[in-house]
């Protein structure tokens, strides 16, 4: 709908609502043209004036937590999913939604409850079983989450999200086989999906199948969409098959796409670290440090590169630096006082040796 036109339905639309103030359909529609809109807060004025005239309008109440949900405001958006339970106790949405927003908050009880109750109304929506299958996953219970993606697959056997996420979680658990199984049933469905062709390419790399890997990550870049995760994980089997040159060209790459995001710059710094080319390593982290100049980890890669290549004194100021801005890792503060002593120990002695 073009912007006039959404401008005149919105105008009708309200004049209705003036001749006919408790005409609940009325509210509806105008929330949906301000939401065609992208008018948020007056679709969520609009709600908060239709409850006023019916407490009980249930699609209203979800729509509301809905919006709170999507805006991440999850302590609002359960009140309305609560109200909405207690005008339908028996909707499975409602029980759906109120579970989602307790697996966002990170509560796997509360979460796991209320998908179980879910079950109870719908229990051959494969969705349902996806996302309590995720639950577990976020909360590294791969078994668990195994068996509800293939219980999603039961109901659903070409459910894209489960092939995926059950590839994911046996890939998790080392199961690379029935990983590459389901990948390759997605890619079969879908062969345009990159994220699929990447994930073949992960997995066959893991399995030290490198010519197969590299033929899927060239799949995965050349299909439709964003390459700089593609180009990483490319440079990172590279580096795993000892193709050092070919793996600096692809990190280049990801930071061509992306030159504002850091992760390429320290995974190249690591690479260079690794082979022992250590100045490259510290050009690469001080530019990621540029991007994250509060990243504490960074600082504590620079001080590696400096230590591995014997320039003690400055390892030591870059790793006092983590100290500083994160006192409360007792990592950090271990490796800092173990270099430090041993520093100063060295130190020593050859003030020892100078004066004997």
């Amino acid at each position: 709908m073009e912007k006039s036109e959404l401008n005149k339905a919105i105008e009708k639309t309200v004049l209705k609502m003036a001749m006919e103030p408790n005409n609940t359909e009325h509210y509806h529609e105008l929330a949906k043209y301000y939401a065609l809109d992208n008018q948020y807060e007056k679709v969520i004025s609009v709600y908060e004036s239709l409850l006023q005239i019916d407490p009980k309008d249930i699609q209203t109440l979800l729509n509301l937590g809905s919006i709170w949900f999507y805006s991440k405001e999850y302590r609002k958006a359960l009140k309305y999913f609560n109200q909405a339970m207690l005008v339908n106790p028996s909707n499975y949405l409602v029980y759906y939604n109120i579970a989602n927003t307790y697996a966002e908050l990170k509560n796997f009880a509360r979460a796991l409850h209320f998908y179980n109750r879910t079950l109870d109304f719908n229990s051959e929506d494969p969705e349902v079983y996806n996302a309590i299958a995720l639950l577990y996953h976020d909360f590294e219970d791969y078994v668990e989450s195994k068996a509800y993606y293939e219980k999603s697959l039961s109901i659903d056997p070409n459910n894209l999200t489960a092939l995926i996420d059950l590839g994911n979680v046996c890939f998790k658990l080392f199961d690379y086989k029935t990983a590459l199984d389901n990948y390759y049933k997605v890619f079969e469905l879908a062969p345009k999906n990159k994220t699929v062709a990447l994930c073949i390419a992960n997995t066959l790399s893991a399995c030290k199948e490198k010519e197969k890997s590299y033929e899927y990550f060239d799949k995965a870049i050349e299909l439709e969409g964003d390459n700089y995760k593609a180009y990483i994980c490319y440079a990172i089997a590279k580096s795993d098959f000892k193709d050092y040159d070919e793996a600096v060209e692809l990190y280049k790459k990801a930071i061509e796409v992306n030159p504002k995001e850091a992760n390429a710059y320290i995974l190249l710094g690591n690479l260079y670290s690794n082979i022992k080319k250590f100045a490259e390593a510290e050009e690469q982290y001080k530019n990621a440090l540029k991007i994250n100049k509060l990243d504490p980890s960074i600082y504590v890669l620079v001080a590696n590169v400096y230590y591995m290549n014997n320039e003690i004194e400055r390892a030591i100021n870059s790793y006092r630096a983590a100290v500083n801005m994160r006192p409360e890792n007792d990592e950090y503060k271990l490796v800092f006082i173990q270099v430090l002593e041993d520093y100063i120990k060295e130190a020593r002695k050859d003030d020892l040796l100078e004066s004997a």
